[in-house]
């Protein structure tokens, strides 16, 4: 039986994890969350006495699945009975893979089409349409157990239903799916056959979900599904702040306890965990300020009694922002002593910082930044080039190789997905292979052509033989190069060299840059937030009180002793007659605090 020693938890956290029952876990920000859940997992595995039983754990993003699988590791428990990752790849894994014969739409045969070729398609059936009458960001959309839903078409719902209609006939006839409906069709096949989810509540043990503001209605009705058919022997345990919930435009939301017990058939137990541990009391009497859902939060770190500085600065102009983020930048390393790495500069939207951040490496050229704009390849995470060259640009060391197996394992099933053959090929193998080539050549992208090619050479694989290879090797390159004319347009050629790219991989060193979406999960002890301002915080598309709220709380809570907020003047949108200034975010010009004064 895993046991911990006696001063790895704090009391809320150790009940959580020692409860019998169903848990309904609310945690502040900063309150230990990610070790209740990762100590909560470590128990379960070791109570595991079928070697035919798993463990869940659904996580929002693959490096929250990657942190927690090591941190597992390091407390010396097997993991080998242990499935961790998000949502999409659990339903592939367990649903579509083995019981996709059971969907019309998908029992022949499945590709899953990448983020930028499914923009591609759907702007294209747009500009068929029309440019001037409807554009592809008005056709966001996603799936509830009840059927399609847009995110913010209004007037244009005809049109938009339409162009997702064509989309989804469009790529059908390519035998591909697109990841909303990798959910939607593993939630029919669940509701279709009720047999399935009685084989996975009988192979699962327990099953976590992290991070349960932000699931999606059709997410908990799929896991309630199988916890339902287990008639009560599965567990179950949920962890998450619904002050934290910034996903509303795209589906996700904070269920209540009584709704899941409703769903899940089952009953929880609610608890809670409200010692902060990264913040100073000041930063958290500020950020409590933009509670939607009423929770109390104690400061109870090393920083609970530091003399944070808080200041909102509305006189900027946007022109003017790299000198203002530059002078906080260098104010909190060469006055307070703060490492780079511990800062972090947040923006609602990437297309604000990319420019800003490849502005601030030419301002400060003696800092090192992590962010948007400083590789050029595609960020698409479930490319399937994307996913090999992370592991081929990681340096192979002692350190990383059980992190880099783990990737060479994630490969070959993709691989496998792709219909190659792999059944000869193991993990050790295929990351022994990437070892092992060697390529003379300085241009990144000429350097991850030719090592792709030798690799499939050497695997004895022709991968154009296998479409959806061929459309993400396509999609992967494409993406890159315009991002790489992009930078040579901004003089940036220095990210063209492979050293640039291997940085993507490396440890983070530099000023993280992020979204607030992005930033989700981290802390920094200088947070240096833009961008706040009304149609940007809250976004046009979820323009509610709430949510502006909602991020504002995300932003301040990633503090651990001082915050700088911007309101710059000057940011325009619109165009003709109806160009016009952004106004500072209504719910943060309004609050009445006594702000310090900006350096």
């Amino acid at each position: 039986m895993f046991v911990w020693d006696e001063n790895d938890l704090n009391d809320e956290q150790e009940a959580a994890i020692n409860e019998s029952g169903n848990v309904f876990l609310v945690a502040c920000p900063g309150s230990g969350k990610t070790r209740a859940l990762t100590y909560r997992i470590a128990l379960e595995l070791s109570r595991i006495d079928d070697s035919k039983k798993w463990v869940v754990a659904i996580t929002y993003t693959h490096r929250a699945a990657d942190e927690i699988r090591e941190r597992i590791e390091i407390l010396g428990v097997d993991t080998s009975q242990l499935w961790i990752g998000t949502i999409h790849a659990f339903c592939l894994e367990w649903i579509l893979k083995p019981y996709g014969l059971y969907h019309e739409k998908i029992k022949h045969d499945f590709k899953i089409i990448n983020s930028r070729d499914s923009e591609e398609v759907i702007s294209e059936i747009c500009s068929s349409i029309g440019s001037k009458k409807v554009k592809y960001v008005e056709c966001g959309h996603y799936f509830t157990s009840q059927g399609l839903m847009l995110m913010s078409a209004g007037s244009k719902s005809a049109l938009v239903n339409r162009v997702i209609e064509g989309y989804h006939d469009r790529i059908m006839q390519n035998n591909q799916i697109d990841f909303e409906q990798i959910l939607y069709f593993a939630y029919e096949i669940l509701s279709d056959n009720s047999s399935i989810s009685k084989i996975l509540g009988n192979l699962f043990l327990h099953v976590l979900i992290d991070e349960y503001q932000d699931t999606k209605e059709i997410q908990y009705s799929i896991v309630a599904s199988i916890i339902r058919a287990s008639q009560g022997k599965v567990g179950a345990f949920v962890v998450g702040d619904p002050n934290q919930a910034i996903y509303g435009s795209l589906g996700g939301y904070a269920i209540s306890k009584s709704e899941l017990e409703d769903m899940a058939g089952v009953p929880f137990v609610s608890m809670s965990l409200d010692k902060n541990y990264r913040s100073s009391a000041k930063i958290i009497k500020y950020y409590s300020n933009y509670n939607v859902n009423p929770s109390k939060t104690v400061a109870a770190g090393k920083y609970k009694n530091c003399q944070s500085v808080i200041t909102y600065d509305q006189i900027t102009p946007k022109d003017d922002l790299v000198e203002k983020v530059s002078q906080y930048i260098e104010h909190s390393v060469q006055k307070l002593g703060i490492l780079e790495k511990e800062i972090c500069v947040i923006a609602p939207w990437w297309m604000h910082l990319a420019m800003l951040t490849r502005n601030l490496v030419n301002r400060l050229p003696q800092y090192d930044f992590d962010g948007p704009g400083l590789v050029p390849f595609s960020r698409d995470i479930d490319n399937f080039w994307f996913k090999l060259t992370r592991i081929i640009l990681t340096e192979p060391s002692p350190n990383v190789y059980v992190k880099r197996l783990r990737w060479a394992c994630d490969i070959l099933s993709d691989m496998e997905l792709a219909l190659v053959d792999v059944h000869s090929i193991t993990s050790k193998h295929l990351l022994k292979t990437v070892n092992s080539i060697s390529i003379g050549e300085d241009d990144g992208m000429s350097y991850l052509s030719e090592f792709f090619n030798k690799l499939f050479c050497e695997l004895g694989i022709d991968f154009t033989l296998y479409p959806m290879l061929k459309e993400h090797y396509e999609s992967f390159f494409n993406s890159s190069n315009d991002r790489i004319k992009r930078l040579k347009k901004d003089n940036a050629s220095f990210a063209i060299e492979i050293e640039s790219f291997r940085k993507a991989f490396k440890p983070r060193t530099g000023i993280k840059v992020s979204t607030i979406h992005g930033v989700k999960g981290g802390e920094y002890d200088v947070v240096i937030s833009f961008g706040l301002l009304q149609d940007l915080v809250p976004n046009f598309n979820d323009p509610s009180v709430d949510s502006a709220k909602k991020l504002l709380y995300v932003i301040g809570s990633r503090a651990r002793m001082n915050l700088h907020l911007i309101s710059e003047k000057g940011r325009m949108t619109g165009s003709g007659k109806y160009r016009r200034e952004l106004q500072p975010t209504e719910v943060l010009h309004q609050l009445n605090y006594l702000y310090d004064t900006p350096i």
